[in-house]
């Protein structure tokens, strides 16, 4: 062990001399809740939705208008990052309610699931970082209709095992993976 470690202490200025204290990951770390519904009985199916490029998705997950674009009508599950110093529990609590338009979700233990990897596009000789705070929850009352809302185009569940991978954006085919819920292999989402 003779190269020195970096730990994962982070302060935005580290103080002059104080040993394995840095500064975030240049490509920048990201903190995020997912919320995987399934229909009573179905476990191997989630809940995601086509979302509408009008939808105010910056204020409900930080989700820009070009971002939304790039995924050209994939799948997203109920997510977001977390707002600053949220929990994760309240951040799942607020998908749920903002997003589904639902209070009486109960979610079963967080799972959570760390990766960090380069982007293409990052400029950055450090990989970002994304933490993930995966809560699953059973949709009461049986079947969703096809439906819409403010945020999305549609909203349905959906077969994961029979989905490509590449049918998801935003990485959450990769989410899915990591929770067990593996999509075709189509590729990285």
């Amino acid at each position: 062990m003779s190269e020195l470690r970096r730990f994962a202490r982070f302060r935005h200025d580290p103080v002059a001399g104080r040993p394995q204290v840095f500064p975030l990951p240049d490509d920048g770390l990201c903190l995020s809740a997912f919320v995987l519904v399934h229909p009573t009985g179905r476990p191997r199916e989630v809940l995601a939705g086509r979302m509408d490029p009008n939808g105010p998705w910056a204020d409900a997950a930080a989700v820009d208008a070009p971002r939304i674009a790039s995924f050209r009508d994939r799948w997203v599950l109920p997510a977001s990052q977390l707002l600053f110093f949220e929990d994760p529990a309240a951040a799942a609590r607020r998908i749920t309610a903002e997003q589904l338009g639902r209070t009486d979700l109960d979610f079963g233990t967080v799972q959570v699931f760390s990766e960090a990897y380069p982007r293409d596009n990052a400029g950055s000789s450090d990989p970002h970082w994304d933490f993930h705070f995966v809560y699953r929850a059973q949709w009461p009352g049986g079947e969703i209709a096809r439906s819409k809302g403010r945020l999305w185009k549609e909203l349905r569940f959906v077969e994961v095992a029979a989905t490509p991978r590449d049918a998801f954006a935003r990485g959450h085919g990769d989410v899915l993976a990591l929770a067990g819920l593996d999509p075709l292999d189509g590729g990285p989402a």
